[in-house]
């Protein structure tokens, strides 16, 4: 019998080079990649058509996905991680404005409410700055990737014409989550906010999550074998990359030296895969998505994942 041939996208990265090219295969699966150049277009395609078997998701779009029945589950293949105290710009010309300034004041968002980098980007605000959420009017560029999804009503959309980037760097808006940060009238809320995430990584363990892979269930139903076959593939793919980490790479992009900085930081592998290593964070993002009325209730990490992949690490 033939090989399954499972149509799937992810963005091609250290840890996924291998699965992309080959080189890291499933044992009983062929995945056949497209490319979709802007990566989010991707999780929306999933989220509202299942357009994919196999997909790379914002781990709080999966969240909200998940809790509106979508009818596809996650691995616990981490495959973005990121630091966000970098994520909430201001007005260059704004001197002397703190996070607890927003309290009372519109906020810019790139994109939807439910955006990862957003969500972890007000979590840090709340628990380092002690700013309340909820006294903040949120102001979207864009909508949610789950059509279904309907914000608290301290999350706006952005009137018609108005720009939210340009609205942020004239100060019409406090601060901003995930606008263009290379824009030269714009600097970050926080200061020295790179190694203000390092410090937190260092002192509170706080590494996000970005990013997972998702399947569709109809698959993982008809191939019990499937998740953990898929799984042993992305981590192989993860490994060699972190393997040339290790070792040192000749010309190493920003997203390369933040991972070494990782390692160097917590003598670990910095893109550990699997449910154990990465509960904390999981559970952190969950919190996160429950105090920001993105998800109703709490969920349990085991019920984001197929049983088959529960005791999997890499």
């Amino acid at each position: 019998m033939g090989q399954t041939t499972l149509s799937a996208v992810t963005r091609t990265s250290g840890c996924t080079r291998a699965v992309k090219d080959g080189t890291s295969r499933p044992r009983h699966y062929d995945l056949r990649f497209e490319e979709v150049p802007v990566l989010i277009q991707a999780f929306r395609r999933m989220v509202r058509s299942l357009e994919f078997d196999v997909s790379e998701m914002a781990f709080t779009t999966y969240l909200v996905a998940k809790a509106h029945g979508k009818p596809f589950t996650a691995l616990p293949v981490f495959c973005v991680r990121d630091f966000h105290h970098g994520a909430v710009l201001r007005s260059a010309t704004a001197g002397g404005i703190v996070p607890k300034d927003l309290e009372g004041r519109r906020a810019g968002v790139n994109r939807g409410y439910t955006v990862t980098t957003g969500v972890w980007a007000r979590g840090i605000l709340a628990d380092e700055y002690d700013l309340d959420l909820s006294r903040v009017t949120w102001v979207l560029s864009g909508d949610e990737h789950v059509a279904e999804y309907q914000p608290p009503p301290n999350v706006v959309p952005a009137a018609p014409g108005e720009d939210v980037p340009e609205m942020v760097a004239s100060g019409e808006l406090a601060a901003g989550i995930g606008i263009n940060a290379a824009d030269p009238r714009l600097t970050t809320l926080i200061p020295d906010a790179a190694e203000a995430g390092y410090r937190a990584l260092r002192d509170r363990g706080l590494y996000p999550i970005n990013h997972t892979v998702v399947v569709r269930d109809e698959l993982l139903a008809a191939h019990p074998d499937l998740a953990a076959d898929l799984f042993a593939a992305y981590a192989d793919s993860k490994n060699r990359y972190v393997a040339e980490l290790r070792r040192g790479l000749s010309d190493p992009g920003p997203a390369d030296l933040m991972y070494q900085r990782v390692m160097r930081i917590t003598g670990a592998d910095p893109l550990p895969y699997g449910i154990a290593p990465n509960r904390a964070m999981i559970d952190q993002l969950i919190r996160y998505a429950v105090d920001q009325k993105i998800l109703d209730k709490p969920v349990a990490a085991e019920d984001l994942f197929p049983e088959s992949t529960h005791g999997l690490t890499a």
